[in-house]
């Protein structure tokens, strides 16, 4: 018995989370400005900057959500999603006892209400996230994600790509996972999520390494490398070193112009049929990144100038949770098939074209929220139901 024990404490030592208290002039964004301005406003302008459960109405009101159904405390939730969101959280997880003091109102004074509340994690995902990453993991369950992946440099130390950076504010290390093998550190978060019932509704990670790219991740959510100063700091022989960099603006698909033309269309008619190709030139499936993602496919028929038909196609997954009742992705215990476009390859839909019909056009928009999902959770930002354009295409019949 003794032995099963001791196996217990250590697997659980072994894939816990250790916090590093930070000094308090690294604690914010604001501390980098002086020497970092350019990358710093890029920041704030990303959804990184954003991951902050009071930042973000579809995260925070999934917290509640998932808090509900579990009949967990709600800072029993944000401590488990803070492994991703807000990883300098200085607690990483919660207990029975915690909970017991939580129904009764008896945590105010407690670490976790603390920590949950502090001012350390407010910007969510800022500079000292993945510049004090100091080690990666990559030999753990793909289900440790965050927090749980990586091990901190010390308060003071930053993590960089140049060799060769100085600073007399701190001291700097390089990793090769802050340049040539940087996909490493976005799968420490963007790698897979799942449900509390271990459904995997997303899996980026997987879908990347099925498409055989040798693509970087940065290549298209930080944009090419360009000639600028990382740090304005004049440390070279009384100059800013010019070095080739990247935007720290982080875009994904709640930026339009992300999504613009991210699918190929091709159009094609076979007797009474036609074929709508939708092709993905990207290193990832198409909707991904989280679950309840949309693409819209919208087709209209004409007779001369007239619309005479109209049809939509959804392409989403949808969840239940016991009793078969619709879900959020976080409660699932059950998915539907998995209906994205694969990386790199191609879907084709197949509708009926109406008699007399002269005329097709088809437009491809994106929602990052289905509407089963928003309505579960009564999201309100116009965000959440707003259609981005992707491509359109018309044909003659």
């Amino acid at each position: 018995m003794r032995i099963f024990v001791l196996l217990f404490l250590f697997l659980t030592t072994l894939y816990s989370a250790t916090a590093v208290k930070l000094d308090a002039k690294y604690q914010k964004s604001k501390n980098c400005m002086p020497c970092h301005e350019r990358i710093v406003k890029e920041w704030q302008g990303s959804w990184h900057a954003k991951s902050h459960f009071d930042k973000d109405e579809y995260f925070r009101k999934s917290l509640e959500y998932v808090s509900r159904k579990t009949r967990k405390s709600l800072n029993a939730t944000k401590v488990k999603c803070a492994k991703c969101h807000n990883p300098r959280i200085m607690v990483t997880k919660t207990d029975e006892d915690y909970e017991i003091a939580a129904v009764m109102g008896l945590d105010k004074d407690s670490e976790v209400n603390k920590a949950v509340n502090s001012d350390v994690i407010s910007e969510g995902i800022n500079c000292v996230v993945c510049h004090n990453v100091d080690k990666i993991h990559y030999n753990y369950p793909k289900s440790k994600r965050g927090i749980d992946r990586v091990e901190w440099t010390p308060s003071g130390t930053m993590t960089g790509p140049y060799k060769d950076a100085k600073s007399p504010y701190h001291k700097i290390v390089s990793h090769e996972f802050m340049n040539k093998k940087v996909n490493e550190l976005c799968f420490v978060c963007h790698a897979n999520d799942r449900s509390v019932h271990g459904v995997v509704f997303t899996d980026m990670e997987a879908e990347y390494k099925a498409s055989k790219s040798g693509e970087k991740c940065v290549d298209c959510h930080m944009g090419p490398k360009h000639k600028d100063v990382a740090s304005t700091f004049k440390n070279y022989n009384g100059k800013a070193r010019v070095r080739e960099v990247r935007a720290h603006t982080f875009k994904g698909a709640h930026k339009a112009d992300m999504l613009k033309d991210a699918l190929k269309l091709e159009l094609k008619r076979k007797k009474d049929a036609l074929y709508i190709t939708l092709k993905n030139p990207l290193p990832h499936n198409f909707p991904t990144g989280f679950g309840a993602r949309e693409v819209v496919v919208k087709i209209s028929f004409y007779e001369d100038e007239s619309v005479m038909a109209k049809k939509m196609i959804s392409l989403t997954s949808y969840y239940t949770r016991r009793h078969s009742k619709p879900s959020t992705p976080h409660m699932a215990k059950k998915v539907t098939k998995d209906i994205s476009i694969p990386a790199k390859s191609k879907k084709v839909l197949k509708v009926t074209v109406p008699k007399k019909a002269t005329k097709v056009r088809v437009e491809v928009f994106y929602r990052l929220v289905n509407d089963e999902v928003r309505t579960l959770l009564k999201l309100k930002d116009k965000l959440w139901s707003k259609q981005f354009p992707v491509t359109s295409k018309e044909m003659k019949l």
